[in-house]
This record gives structure tokens, sequence and C-alpha cells, in this order.
């Protein structure tokens, strides 16, 4: 196995890529007791278009987290239960780009991943039990929609974009998985669950060796086709809408602010605009920033408040939101702020800080398995290393996030998505 040595935050990783094309990513942590197991594959709530066998194939939004749910079903019974059984805490979950199955033991730890591996790689679904999870989906989904937390971000995407699928639901709707049958199951695992468009990060008192041994023994032996992604046609910078409101219960506005970046193909190149991003955030809204302070003390912004940097395939963002009494006042101060930061720059020790602040939270988020695991499989479909950070943030100047909000924070790619009141009621 390659041994990948991380001096600058004293970690090291074990990579291995199997036979079947399965890429295997060891954490040895002897000092812990417990280990963590998660099994990913590059396939989300976006990737309902695709290409196999030189057929393409049009699937109805929602798929690949009702997949997700489907996949648990075995012959002899239900795999949660199974690792249940085995003292595992296991789970599941579905992101725009990513579908990944995990679980966290202190025992029996290869029995467990056995089971995951197993059930994640071997479909099993009938018409009948199709049938029935779809209402069970759907009340999830019933549930999403009364969510004003979701409906507010929803709304967001679909005014930044107008074709990129990050606009749907990655549950899909209750009439678009109406559509859903066992067949649309198999083709989509069929298409993304080999192991070639696959990787197991594993973390804790674990020998790689015997976790690739384990692998084999499970997985197919030989990889498959790859399906290829189509997102449709390349978004302009513009966004779609410029504002989108609905009213809902709530008892004060609630809003999302997005502002439409330009993606960039993948490798260490959008690992450094990730940071960048952050870093802008930082200087702009973060809680040391001087219109955090403005805001806060005008009533506009409250503790609800936060902010984040997203990209994925043909898509990257900045989104900042919670609650406001006046979400326009909002948006037009951040306008305002990203103008003063381009005539005049940002402070030179306020980035210190906070060029010091972030980078210590990612350095302390990896002591959670989950963070390292999880952001290894990310960062490997987007095409680098999650460690690498450390060598690309200190590299990262001040300059580079001053352009980033120049370019960005302008009002042909601002979004407003706002969830008010019903009867306009505050």
């Amino acid at each position: 196995m390659e041994k990948l040595e991380f001096p600058r935050v004293g970690e090291r990783m074990y990579h291995q890529k199997l036979e079947n094309g399965l890429n295997v990513f060891v954490f040895p942590k002897p000092e812990y007791q417990k280990g963590y197991a998660f099994f990913a594959t590059n396939y989300g709530g976006m990737d309902m278009r695709f290409c196999l066998d030189g057929q393409w194939h049009d699937t109805p939004a929602g798929v690949a987290h009702y997949l997700e749910h489907k996949m648990f079903d075995t012959k002899d019974g239900n795999a949660l239960q199974q690792l249940a059984a085995n003292g595992a805490s296991p789970n599941a979950f579905t992101g725009n780009a990513i579908t990944g199955y995990y679980f966290e033991s202190t025992e029996k730890f290869e029995e467990n991943l056995k089971i995951l591996l197993s059930f994640v790689s071997t479909p099993y679904f009938t018409q009948e039990s199709v049938d029935k999870e779809q209402g069970i989906i759907g009340q999830e989904i019933r549930m999403y929609e009364d969510d004003p937390d979701w409906e507010v971000y929803i709304n967001l995407m679909a005014a930044l974009y107008k074709t990129h699928p990050v606009r749907e639901n990655v549950a899909g709707s209750v009439e678009s998985i109406s559509h859903i049958t066992a067949d649309t199951l198999y083709a989509c695992h069929k298409a993304f669950y080999d192991p070639a468009n696959m990787v197991l990060c594993v973390a804790g008192r674990v020998e790689p060796e015997q976790v690739c041994a384990l692998a084999r023994e499970i997985l197919p032996k030989t990889p498959g086709p790859i399906a290829q992604k189509d997102y449709g046609q390349r978004e302009q910078p513009r966004v779609f809408r410029e504002l989108t409101e609905k009213e809902m219960a709530v008892s004060t506005p609630m809003f999302q602010l997005g502002y439409k970046g330009d993606p960039v193909q993948g490798g260490e190149e959008r690992m450094r605009q990730e940071l960048v991003g952050e870093l802008a955030l930082e200087a702009l809204l973060g809680n040391s920033s001087p219109l955090y302070a403005k805001l806060y003390r005008q009533g506009l912004i409250n503790q609800s408040f936060s902010y984040g940097y997203e990209s994925f395939p043909g898509c990257a963002f900045l989104c900042a939101g919670g609650e406001s009494k006046d979400p326009e006042a909002v948006r037009l101060a951040v306008a305002e702020e990203a103008a003063r930061i381009g005539r005049e720059g940002i402070d030179g020790k306020l980035w210190q800080r906070l060029k010091k602040g972030l980078y210590g939270n990612k350095v302390r988020a990896l002591n959670s398995f989950e963070t390292l695991c999880v952001g290894q499989a990310q960062a490997f479909f987007a095409g680098t290393d999650y460690l690498r950070f450390a060598d690309l943030f200190t590299a990262i100047t001040k300059e580079e996030a001053e352009a980033l909000i120049a370019d960005w924070i302008v009002r042909e790619r601002t979004a407003l998505s706002i969830v008010r009141p019903m009867g306009g009621v505050v």
C-alpha cells in the first residue's frame, strides 16, 4: 500500500487501488478503541441524466436518495438491524454529488465491515417494497416542504441556477418519486455502485492490509463500466432570478443570500478555491468582521446567522442567511461592504487572525473520524486528497480573497430567497 504523510497536521494515510477499481483509504488510529468505516459512491441527487453502455438515461429527481433508502434491504432482512445487533451505529446520507453508508463500532469491526460492503454492493429490490417506500419517502419530502430552513435554501438554489440540477431537491418531489420502479433502482445501482466509481475510507484501530483483504473478499473482482454524467448546458454567471419569496408559518422573516461563482474542474485548484471562498466569507461576514458587528448591532441578524462556501460539479457559490427583520437591508449592507473591501482591501491584521482561526478549526476537526473519512471521500471524488488543505492553506493570499469578493459579490451574481410570515405579519 502507498503510505502518505501529512506532517503539517501530523496525519498519515494509507492508499490502495484494488484490482476492481475501488480506492481504499485507511487512517490507522491504534490509540482508539473504536473504528469508523465510510463506503461511498460518486453519485448523488444531481446525477439524474447519464449514459451507460452507449444508452442515455433520464431518471426522476430523488432516485439517488430513494436508492439509499432501499439499499439496506437484503434477502435475509435489513442490514441496519444486522449492524445494530453487532453493536454498530450505522447510517447513510445522500448529498448532491455523493451517497455514503457508514458505521462506527468498538467491537466486531471486521464483521460489521463485511456487512457494510455486502449490502451496498448487492442490491435487492422488489416492486412491492419499492412501492411501499414511496409513502415513507413522500412523508419525508412533505416534512422538508414544511421546514422553512430547507425551503429558503432550495428556493435560493432555484434562483441562482436556471438549469443545473443542483436546483432540485435531493429527495425529489412526491410526484417525481412516483415514477421510480425497481428497474430504475437496479439501473442506477449498475451505473454508479461499481467499485471503480466508489471509495472506502476507514479510521481507527485497524490494519490497512486487512481492510483491503476484506474488500477483495466481499466485492466484485473486476471493474465495470462507469456512467457518463450530464449536467446540461454551462450556466451563465448571472443568476436566474434575483429575488424569490414564500410565505410560511414563521414568526420572523428568514433569508438566504447566494452569490453565484465560477466553478473549477477539480483537483487542487478546486480545493484552493474552496479555501479562498471560506476565507473571503470570514473577512466579509465572519463574527470578527466589521460588517457582522454592524448588522448584529442594528438587529438585522441574530445568532441564527450562518454562512458557507459550496461547490459541486459545474457550480460553486457562497451563501449566508438566518433570521432578519429586513433581509433586503442585509443584502444591501453586504454589497456595500464588498465594495468597500474592493476599494480599501481587507485589513492585514484581521486577515492574519482570520487565517489562523480557520486553520485551527480545520486541524481540530481532524479529531473526528467522520471528518477524516467523509472529507477524504469527497476530496477524492473531486480529484485530490483531503489533508492537502494544510499545504495549500499557507500559500493563500489576502489578494486572492479580495479578488473573489470583487468578482462574486456583485448585483448580477446575487440572489435573495426569503420566507416571510403568513399574511406578511411580523
